[in-house]
């Protein structure tokens, strides 16, 4: 993910050996039942449009129920594949291992620490200085793009968070995104966190 956040969110890296799949339920089972597995990993679920034209090119291939339909897109041509991409690559959900460290950034409060130790910065500084906290998000955007998933699921009130202020500072964390004008959008999750 950090990859495709470095091709700010418009294209997919040199291929894995994963497949690109048609449903967001196969596309959860992968991230979620697979790729956590490979810890300190995290899986996540993107969606995106591509050309219609484009895509009748390839087959669509079952390999299993249903449910598990994908696209087999030959490495060597990811380029194109990529450039068929219509708009943002957006991520939808995502799943994390038992160690997931999360991206680790080289700037500012956030610097050298986890996704769980860059939450508790954030929330701290939420809680002192606003003009603090939005800094820290403009400057370690990529940070909070790839760890913020992580951030609404994890319980941290074993380490002095409560549940309010965790909900606070994800409300800051969207305000602060959305008034910085970040581009590519958060994850749709990270608004529809549950407060308090």
């Amino acid at each position: 993910m950090a990859l495709i956040w470095d091709a700010s969110c418009r294209e997919f890296p040199p291929r894995l050996p994963d497949q690109p799949v048609t449903s967001s339920e196969y596309a959860t089972q992968i991230a979620r039942d697979w790729n956590t597995k490979a810890s300190p990993f995290a899986g996540f679920v993107t969606c995106f449009q591509v050309d219609d034209d484009y895509l009748s090119n390839f087959e669509r291939h079952i390999v299993g129920s249903a449910v598990h339909e994908e696209y087999w897109i030959p490495a060597e041509q990811v380029p194109d594949f990529n450039r068929a991409i219509q708009g943002v690559i957006e991520v939808e959900a995502a799943y994390f291992g038992q160690s997931f460290s999360g991206f680790i950034p080289d700037k500012c409060g956030m610097k050298g620490k986890s996704a769980e130790q860059q939450f508790v910065v954030l929330a701290r500084s939420w809680e002192y200085s606003r003009m603090d906290f939005t800094l820290e998000i403009s400057v370690n955007k990529k940070a909070v793009y790839l760890n913020c998933l992580f951030w609404v699921e994890h319980d941290f009130s074993n380490i002095g968070i409560t549940a309010e202020l965790k909900s606070a500072a994800l409300s800051g964390v969207v305000e602060a995104w959305n008034y910085s004008q970040i581009t590519p959008r958060l994850p749709a999750a990270l608004s529809k966190a549950p407060s308090g």
